[in-house]
């Protein structure tokens, strides 16, 4: 059985997937990569947060063009079926399918790594062309050539999680720069390459400033107009994949694992969690955020360039506005506050949208939650920490303690927090209530009524109690009340059947004090 050259178990793989209750029509993608096949501009990169739909479609790519495989009634039933192209290249090319995530051992040399890829695909080639001279003193390059010349006949080369080893930290530096000799030295200008297609988490423009991959065009989650809506799940497509169960409501998705857009202004949803949650039956995190998350966080702690003071901002509710001007994955230290919020947004944590930077869904809002509570934050875990305290006291309509841990939030050295703008006093209140979206559904600027209501906390049951909250700076608590009075703000709780009250907030300029009235809704 080859291991690279038209492997079944890749073909396999796909079919399976197709079948699935959940699986996503996604073909599309291949009449676009069609059109690239024997043309110069035939090397493409996809670049994508983990679990957004690129190894299957990789798959989904092999499975197509694989001459060793006959998909066409899998592909008769989608959407590539009504393309003029789709005849002409189903099952017809050979296809050298590699994912760079296979390690020999755990504390295996570069040379093992990259020596196991290229025995193989040599295996494959004199097993499946046994008739052509191939000896040891070629190189894979030199192996390729001579099945071409002999036979005519070219490859798509699929190459998922091609930034495999930059992206968990393997080899030196100087061993990195060989795997993108190998690269070039297999890819670039050779006639044997009828397409290449590409795909990580990683940018490759930042390794190619000299001639290494720049053949490459790089599509990636800021910069992708053209294969955007074929990673990750559009609404629409999520809206049918709910209508196959009864047991999640859609809001619960898009507040979930929504809040993505692309270049199109397409909404994107994270697709392994969307799945994930409609076979459990339950909306909680699923995506795992493990090695670059930790990474980051560190930033975050020691405050390079401001960027704590950033998240706290975003956790708050507050986006920020921003240009990205992108980040090298090689580097091994990122420097600056641009470069730390450019990986966080190519891993996924953050979303990038008209230079608006945001904390995407519920999600991610989750763990920087826990970000927020780890004790290298200081005096933000600390309030955090005492966010539970602040909603009990909210239950006990006690306002003198509200008034108290407000101060102490307004007390910490972070700008954001400093009212110097209309947000500031938003962003004190959030973090006050922090735990409270363990229990609590908290809206801002809500459409209500008369006008917007500055936060409504809608309980998940009704053993809790519903409040409006209305913030006011330079006046009084009895004009907030009146405002949510006036404006009829509590008709946004008027199908919440438990206990309802409206909560009116102020802190005036000259004596820096907080106060605070609690009026029941009936």
């Amino acid at each position: 059985m080859p291991y690279f050259l038209n492997n079944k178990f890749k073909n396999n793989e796909f079919e399976l997937m197709s079948k699935d209750k959940y699986f996503v029509d996604k073909t599309g993608l291949i009449s676009k990569i069609n059109n690239l096949i024997g043309i110069k501009d035939r090397f493409v990169c996809i670049t994508r947060p983990r679990r957004f739909g690129k190894t299957l479609n990789a798959m989904m790519l092999a499975s197509y063009y694989s001459k060793n495989a006959n998909c066409r009634d899998i592909f008769d039933k989608l959407e590539i079926s009504k393309e003029n192209s789709y005849l002409e290249h189903l099952n017809k090319h050979n296809v050298i399918y590699m994912t760079f995530n296979q390690i020999p051992s755990p504390n295996c040399s570069y040379e093992e790594f990259i020596n196991r890829y290229v025995s193989m695909i040599c295996d494959d080639l004199k097993e499946e062309y046994n008739d052509i001279n191939i000896n040891n003193n070629m190189i894979i390059s030199d192996v390729f050539n001579a099945v071409y010349n002999q036979t005519g006949k070219g490859f798509i080369f699929i190459l998922d999680e091609w930034d495999y080893i930059f992206n968990n930290n393997l080899f030196s530096e100087n061993y990195r720069k060989s795997f993108l000799k190998f690269l070039e030295d297999l890819l670039k200008d050779k006639p044997y390459v009828d397409l290449a297609y590409m795909t990580g988490v990683l940018p490759i423009a930042k390794y190619s400033a000299g001639s290494a991959l720049n053949m490459f065009l790089e599509f990636n989650i800021m910069n992708d107009y053209t294969y955007d809506k074929y990673f990750g799940f559009t609404n629409s497509e999520v809206e049918t994949l709910c209508k196959k169960q009864d047991r999640i409501p859609m809001e619960s998705l898009k507040d979930w694992y929504n809040g993505y857009y692309t270049c199109n202004n397409l909404q994107i949803y994270n697709p392994r969690s969307v799945t994930t949650a409609l076979r459990q039956g339950v909306c909680q995190s699923y995506w795992t955020n493990t090695g670059p998350m930790d990474e980051i966080i560190y930033y975050i702690n020691n405050n390079i360039g401001e960027v704590k003071d950033d998240i706290v901002s975003m956790v708050s509710g507050i986006p920020l506005e921003i240009k990205l001007k992108g980040y090298s994955a090689e580097q091994k230290e990122l420097n600056t506050r641009n470069q730390i919020l450019s990986a966080m947004t190519i891993y996924g944590f953050l979303s990038y949208h008209n230079k608006t930077l945001e904390i995407p869904n519920k999600e991610l809002r989750i763990k920087f939650d826990e970000a927020l509570e780890d004790r290298s934050m200081g005096e933000v875990a600390k309030l955090v920490l005492k966010s539970n305290e602040m909603l009990k006291a909210t239950f006990r309509k006690d306002t003198e303690k509200m008034a108290e841990i407000l101060e102490e939030a307004h007390d910490i050295n972070i700008p954001v927090i400093k009212y110097n703008d209309e947000n500031s006093l938003s962003c004190v209140v959030m973090l006050s209530y922090l735990s409270a979206r363990d229990d609590y559904n908290i809206i801002r600027e809500m459409p209500s009524g008369k006008g917007f209501a500055d936060f409504i906390f809608y309980p998940n049951d009704k053993s809790k109690p519903a409040f409006i909250l209305e913030l006011k700076k330079n006046s009084t608590p009895e004009e907030a009340l009146k405002q949510i009075r006036e404006k009829k703000y509590a008709l946004a709780l008027r199908n919440y059947t438990g206990t309802k009250f409206a909560v009116g907030i102020s802190w005036d300029k000259k004596t820096k004090e907080h106060k605070i009235k609690i009026e029941d809704i009936v």
